[in-house]
């Protein structure tokens, strides 16, 4: 007997990842384009990106193309060796002060960008398999908690607090999504609500009683007014605002950005969405922003009508991971947060940011092929 045929993958979803994939590969060119010809190559970056994206459509249309619920099977595995891999890492050499690459040739690998989708399916699979059980506190709710919490340590050791925040928000959203009981998650909520802030004090004011001289107390000065040292803690916020400012309504026309030409650090890269508002203006931004939130509407559409627990959690997770890393890059990149330091998901150059991303998506695709098939699948007829 014949396996029944799967159902076809979400077209706007898969239009929309092309969109923002391509969108993505122009913006990192005109980026970093001037940049990297005083290294003799204009294309370097979008080369490099180019490649990244190669990689993560394969992995993409690999993942659309098989059923779901056979990655299961690989959530134990992937889950073991990523926590080997973000173990391994700290003990690299560190660039701009982290230890959060594996450098192979010219390429860098993040483990930690594979560590969110990786524990986002690990906690999936343990709360579809225990399904009533995930109830109870020392059965269900405690082991998820310590994984989250493990893994948290390890990004925090980097030290990655944007990663990490990240990954914390999407767990407690799958978490919470998988059913956990309400109680359980208000004291653990007003506890880590009092650990967390303990925390960050104390992560702000590491490195010695000389406070003033803290680069995390001067993040958290250069957020409340980035021109009290624009030539210091304030100088990436304050290039990033005169991009805007200079971009206006309409922009100044694609590739023809000023604070991109050694202004703006990390222009192509983390503060790539000031790039945007410079040369598309507010116009082009707002509809960038527009396409994000209907693919992202589109994605958890296709997660909350998977047919079991493992799709729809693993579905929600992801699109909670974009939603919220866009939200912290826009918002740090604009100064409304303060500064993480994050990728803007699909369109920052990040060769590990990219392949997650396509694979992702890819997972999601093949999620939505079940909805699909189910949809347009022929009813029988009754007697």
């Amino acid at each position: 007997m014949n396996p029944p045929r799967r159902g076809t993958p979400d077209f706007l979803l898969l239009f929309l990842t092309f969109v923002l994939v391509s969108f993505g590969l122009a913006m990192v060119f005109s980026a970093s384009s001037m940049t990297s010809a005083y290294y003799g190559d204009p294309w370097a970056f979008t080369k490099k990106q180019l490649i990244a994206v190669g990689i993560g459509t394969v992995g993409m249309l690999f993942c659309m193309n098989i059923h779901y619920s056979k990655l299961k099977k690989l959530v134990i595995p992937a889950f073991f060796f990523v926590v080997l891999a973000l173990i391994f890492v700290i003990f690299t050499s560190k660039a701009n002060g982290a230890s959060s690459w594996y450098t192979l040739g010219k390429f860098g690998i993040q483990p930690t960008e594979f560590a969110k989708l990786i524990v986002i399916m690990y906690l999936a699979s343990m709360i579809s398999n225990k399904d009533e059980k995930f109830r109870n506190f020392k059965k269900g709710l405690l082991p998820a908690l310590i994984v989250v919490g493990f893994v948290c340590f390890l990004i925090m050791l980097q030290p990655d607090f944007g990663s990490c925040m990240i990954l914390f928000v999407c767990s407690a959203i799958v978490i919470m999504v998988g059913g956990s009981n309400l109680k359980h998650i208000f004291l653990l909520g007003t506890s880590f609500a009092v650990i967390g802030t303990i925390g960050v004090l104390l992560y702000l004011l590491k490195g010695g009683a000389n406070a003033t001289d803290n680069y995390r107390i001067s993040r958290l000065t250069s957020y409340m007014d980035p021109f009290s040292d624009p030539q210091g803690a304030g100088h990436q916020v304050v290039q990033s605002l005169y991009a805007f400012g200079h971009g206006g309504l309409w922009g100044a026309g694609f590739g023809q950005g000023i604070q991109k030409l050694h202004y703006l650090p990390e222009a192509h890269n983390d503060f790539i969405f000031a790039v945007i508002g410079e040369e598309l203006g507010f116009i082009g931004s707002s509809l960038f922003i527009l396409v994000f939130i209907i693919f992202i509407w589109r994605g958890i559409l296709v997660a909350v009508r998977s047919p079991d627990m493992f799709g729809m959690l693993t579905g929600v997770g992801i699109m909670v991971m974009f939603a919220f890393q866009s939200f912290i890059n826009i918002g740090g990149v604009t100064n409304a947060i303060p500064l993480t330091g994050v990728t803007l998901p699909f369109i920052s150059a990040g060769g590990s940011s990219m392949m997650v991303s396509l694979i992702s998506m890819g997972i999601l695709l093949s999620i939505s092929r079940e909805h699909t098939h189910k949809e347009t699948a022929p009813t029988k007829k009754r007697p």
